[in-house]
C-alpha cells in the first residue's frame, strides 16, 4: 500500500519526536530538545518534565527563527569551510547546542552547570 504524503509526514514527525525523547534521556542536564525546519518552525520539541521554560512562547519563536536564519545563511560557505558540526551558545543560565542533519536543525538546551558537554554533544550526534 502506498503511503499518502500526510502519512509520510506523520511518520517523520514521530521519528523526530522519538529522537527528542532519546536526547532528553542522555543526561539529566538536558532541559529541552527540539527539531526545527529551515524557516525556524518547530516540528516537534519537548521540555524535561517538571521544568519551567525560561522563555515565553513568542521569545522562543524568535530564538528559533534567529537560529534557522544563522544556519541557512551559512550554507553558502559549506564548500569553503566544510559542513557544520555543531554550535554552542553559552548563556549565564543555560547552554544551547545547535546541530544539523539533512536540512533539519536540532535545538538542545542544557543546564549551565554541566561538566561533560563534549560527551553529551557526542551522544546527541549518535542519536540523530
Amino acid at each position: 500500500m502506498v503511503k499518502t504524503p500526510a502519512e509520510k509526514w506523520k511518520e517523520t514527525i514521530i521519528k523526530y519526536r522519538k529522537q527528542c525523547q532519546k536526547i532528553l534521556e542522555i543526561s539529566d542536564s538536558i532541559r529541552y530538545a527540539g527539531v526545527v525546519n529551515t524557516y525556524g518552525r518547530t516540528l516537534t520539541g519537548m521540555i524535561k518534565p517538571n521544568l519551567k521554560p525560561l522563555l515565553q512562547s513568542e521569545d522562543f519563536k524568535n530564538e528559533l527563527f534567529v537560529m534557522a536564519t544563522l544556519t541557512s545563511l551559512r550554507k553558502n560557505s559549506l564548500d569553503s569551510i566544510g559542513k557544520l558540526e555543531h554550535v554552542v551558545l553559552q548563556h549565564q543560565k543555560i547552554i544551547i547546542v545547535i546541530l544539523q542533519k539533512n536540512n533539519i536543525t536540532y535545538y538542545v538546551s542544557i543546564n549551565r552547570k554541566e561538566k561533560s558537554l563534549e560527551k553529551i554533544i557526542s551522544l546527541i550526534k549518535k542519536t540523530i
